[in-house]
């Protein structure tokens, strides 16, 4: 038996044989219970890790038929009422019951935790091995859950290290050639990795690339005094000894010289850096979109190194300070964000209950980086954070905790009303007392609302109102969300001119550092410019595609097919696209004849009837929900 999580969800049995594994909803489960490794996971567990906080009625008597099916698929010849030796009963749960050998998620783990004790060519081979077993995503038909986004960031910094420990391990065979392009792979990826750096700029300049070597150095220096950070000692070391030619000298540990680098961030003496460097990334989070990119990376380093201290105060700070208000609830780093909840809750449970500020900015943290996760915590973290804000009397404390309560308000259709009074708050605060983020932040999310509303007119004075803010202080990313306004302000008037602004505007969004926002949004809005009975051959929706396959299927006479993905597409993500996802759902429904898909749509959009679908995210129309209901 042999399973994999570094990617898909599959695996073979001993023979070599495929598991008959079935829907995303099957490997969903299957991964759930491999990352409790070997822990019973209760049956409301389980379903908390499916459907998130809404279940259907159905979900416990789902999650027996998903188990088993998946008893059959790990052991197709055990005798009927024979008890499973796999997949098991345990309580009011189940385990799943596998030696490490069996899946790649823990060998991975074991070969590189062995790696640290090998000499260079048998660790580098180890490394090696363990690496090849990524083959994508972790627990890729999990989606956003928040056990996957967790189980994920974990894998991801592994994965990080044994990539920086097998180039070191390539110098010390002799072979630098081969440690460069993984380690610019992953300074892509993290660009304040200093291990990373030196590792790098060692490997070029034994490979004869010294100037190149210099460039790598150069790089990480400028990125951290973009924060106010100085290089390590390290850094500027080597950077000396290659403009001097100069061989520095070799240690016996390859690992510990360049592990060594990376303790600065969280030496005692940091604590007054790390909290002037949120203010920094703060500023560039609102800068444009290269700021954003290099905030959002660096702060999950932060975040990292303030946790490590063991002080909640600090930590509340650090994390606290970084009130950086969000226009859209699907997090652009799922891992990321579900780390900084994770250190902003751990925070939470050590401040005492009087440091009511901390508390405050900490719960609306947590409300912020949970978006789109439909969990409990995100809900109550931001009417907690409300609710000291209120009784602390800040008014920037309250339009951030008011923001946060925005993004946790997109959870079930037709709420635009809802978040435009919040929004109306935000306006009012941020106008009276000079703050120009939280101002944005709700003129944009009431040109959300009044486009979601129908009232189009409204939306353009909004969506100029925001143009003179941002020009007046800076803020070049607001622009991305009035351009898109436009664009489906047309698409509802039903101008010609539709599907060109889309396309413009998508062009922009692009560069915008915001892949959380563009994935899937142009085919979503093209939709919305064809005529009804267009094919959508060519509009394929990323992470929204399940919602919008099955109308591609049926507008392509492909009725059957349809009818297939009907019957297992699931609820939609929380977020601004609700009801567009179910309007296609429901479009979907109407052409293949499929009663069952049509009451579900009917049923979630009623209290959205009076909205455009799509409206809610200011960013595209699929035309009047009422059009879809009877």
């Amino acid at each position: 038996m042999a399973l994999r999580v570094l990617g898909p969800t599959d695996g073979a049995l001993a023979d070599g044989t495929p598991l008959a594994l079935r829907g995303p909803r099957h490997r969903a489960l299957l991964g759930r219970l491999v990352a409790a490794r070997g822990r019973p996971v209760s049956v409301a567990e389980l379903s908390l890790s499916l459907w998130g906080e809404d279940p259907p009625s159905g979900a416990t008597g789902a999650i027996r038929t998903f188990v088993g099916d998946l008893r059959l698929a790990l052991e197709p010849d055990r005798p009927p009422r024979r008890p499973a030796r796999i997949l098991t009963t345990a309580g009011d749960g189940y385990a799943l019951l596998l030696p490490d050998d069996a899946i790649d998620s823990r060998r991975f783990e074991r070969a590189t935790g062995r790696a640290a004790r090998l000499a260079p060519g048998e660790a580098e081979r180890s490394l090696a091995a363990a690496l090849e077993l990524w083959r994508g995503t972790p627990y890729l038909e999990a989606g956003d859950a928040i056990w996957a986004a967790e189980e994920r960031a974990r894998l991801a910094g592994l994965r990080d290290d044994a990539t920086e420990r097998r180039a070191a391990a390539l110098l010390a065979l002799g072979r630098p050639d081969e440690a460069v392009p993984p380690l610019r792979e992953l300074l892509v990826r993290s660009p304040l990795r200093e291990r990373a750096s030196l590792v790098l700029a060692r490997a070029l300049d034994d490979s004869g690339r010294a100037a190149e070597a210099l460039e790598a150095l150069d790089a990480v220096r400028g990125r951290l005094a973009a924060l106010g950070l100085e290089p390590s000692r390290e850094i500027d070391g080597l950077r000396t000894s290659i403009l001097r030619h100069e061989r520095p000298r070799e240690d016996v540990d390859a690992f510990a010289r360049v592990a060594e680098a990376s303790a600065r961030i969280t030496d005692a003496h940091s604590r007054l850096r790390l909290e002037s460097t949120v203010g920094l990334l703060r500023t560039l989070a609102v800068s444009g979109s290269t700021g954003l990119v290099e905030a959002r990376r660096q702060r999950s380093e932060i975040v990292d190194a303030v946790d490590g201290f063991g002080d909640p105060a600090l930590a509340a700070r650090v994390i606290g300070g970084f009130d950086v208000p969000s226009i859209w609830p699907r997090s652009d780093d799922e891992g990321a964000s579900a780390a900084v909840a994770a250190a902003a809750l751990r925070a939470l449970d050590e401040l005492g209950a009087d440091e009511m500020t901390a508390r405050a900015r900490l719960h609306a943290v947590v409300a912020v980086e949970l978006r789109g996760t439909r969990t409990r915590t995100g809900p109550a973290s931001a009417a907690e954070a409300v609710r000291l804000a209120r009784e602390l009397g800040s008014a920037e404390l309250l339009c951030f905790a008011l923001s946060a309560a925005v993004v946790q308000r997109c959870d079930r259709p037709g709420l635009a009303a809802e978040r435009d009074e919040l929004a109306a708050e935000v306006v009012a605060l941020a106008r009276r007392h000079d703050l120009p983020t939280f101002h944005l932040h709700g003129l944009l999310v009431r040109m959300q609302s009044a486009t979601a509303l129908g009232d189009l007119g409204e939306a353009a004075l909004l969506a100029s109102a925001v143009d003179a803010l941002a020009d007046r202080h800076e803020r070049p990313l607001a622009r991305v969300f009035t351009r898109w306004n436009a664009a489906a302000r047309a698409a509802a008037r039903q101008e010609p001119s539709a599907e060109a602004r889309y396309r413009e505007a998508a062009a922009r969004l692009d560069d915008a550092g915001m892949p959380g926002v563009a994935e899937g949004l142009l085919p979503l809005a093209l939709v919305g410019v064809r005529a009804d009975d267009a094919r959508l051959d060519d509009l394929h929706a990323g992470a929204y595609d399940p919602w919008l396959a099955p109308l591609r299927h049926a507008r392509a006479g492909e009725t059957d097919a349809a009818a297939t993905l009907l019957d297992d597409v699931p609820d939609p993500p929380a977020g601004l696209l609700l009801e567009a996802l179910w309007s296609l759902v429901a479009d979907a429904a109407r052409v293949a004849a499929h009663p069952r898909a049509t009451e579900r749509s009917r049923e979630a959009l009623e209290p959205a009837r009076h909205e455009l679908a799509g409206g809610a995210s200011g960013m595209l129309t699929l035309g009047r929900v009422a059009a879809r209901l009877p």
